[in-house]
């Protein structure tokens, strides 16, 4: 490999002349000699053999070559900034990952503004986020694989709190049969279609809210099982903030039973290990938490 035959200090002090308008300006901004910014310059044209720019009057005016070598200088020194602040980061103790597992039931929007703020305050940590479904969420707690846990239940010898309620309705397509009988639906009519549910990840199986008798399909996915809902294969109970614009533009519609419309499940955010708990982490957890509570 090939050591760089120029420095980031002379990127640095062409970047000042530039943004000042001169190399007065610039030695002014630097603390350093106006003839120390000018060699610095000269050094780094000579170095790559290229005219950067040229002097119009008093002002650097930059060359063509210029403008393109200065704007990947500007990442350059960006990139080696952030190095630097991920480095003193990590020696405070700051995490370079978390891992963060989330029930498939906790809305994306929530989810989406949660990391949109972390990530401005997380100091380049990494996100490895997996998605999980019912009793997924205590198999990753218990296999170590998460630091980071938001989960339908809090298992034996973890410590979680309540963060958000997910209220879960019954919908089918417009067309779908139980729609076309025009009248309050009972469980035995809902037992005579087929029932879509998505599948628990986790080694548990549970069964959660699936009816006796009726024919059951099993996503892998809310997605999935939302699509399959949509194209009116089946019916079954969605998260209702993940079905708002699917109910507006007449995908689905609210099944109307005369009792169990909707469900509502509670989710939890757990901690895979409360006594080493980095700052990343719990700065994600505040994040999680205030957001779950402003867009309730």
């Amino acid at each position: 490999m090939n050591s760089p035959k120029v420095s980031l200090d002379q990127w640095r002090t062409l970047q000042a002349v530039i943004d000042c308008g001169g190399y007065a300006q610039a030695a002014e901004y630097l603390h350093r000699s106006q003839s120390s910014v000018s060699y610095a310059v000269n050094r780094l044209q000579e170095l790559l053999g290229v005219k950067l720019l040229h002097i119009e009057g008093r002002k650097a005016i930059l060359s063509d070559a210029g403008k393109i070598l200065l704007q990947r200088s500007r990442q350059l020194l960006a990139d080696a900034s952030s190095i630097e602040q991920q480095a003193h980061h990590l020696e405070q103790g700051w995490e370079a990952e978390i891992r963060l597992v989330t029930e498939t039931s906790f809305p994306t929007g929530h989810l989406m503004s949660a990391l949109k703020q972390f990530e401005t305050l997380g100091n380049k940590t990494r996100i490895r986020l997996e998605e999980v479904v019912l009793s997924g969420a205590e198999d990753v707690l218990l296999n170590g694989s998460a630091d980071l846990v938001i989960g339908p239940y809090v298992p034996q010898g973890f410590l979680g709190d309540e963060l958000f309620q997910v209220n879960f309705i019954a919908v089918a397509h417009p067309n779908h049969a139980l729609h076309q009988l025009n009248r309050s639906l009972t469980a035995h009519d809902l037992n005579r279609e087929t029932h879509v549910m998505v599948s628990d990840s986790g080694s548990k199986g549970i069964n959660a809210g699936w009816l006796s008798d009726s024919q059951r399909w099993a996503a892998n996915s809310l997605e999935s099982a939302r699509k399959i809902i949509s194209s009116g294969l089946g019916f079954g109970w969605l998260p209702e903030s993940e079905i708002e614009q699917q109910i507006k533009n007449n995908e689905l519609k609210k099944l109307p039973l005369n009792v169990g419309t909707s469900n509502k499940a509670m989710l939890y955010l757990i901690y895979a290990d409360i006594n080493r708990v980095g700052p990343a982490t719990k700065q994600l957890a505040t994040i999680l938490k205030q957001v779950s509570m402003t867009e309730k």
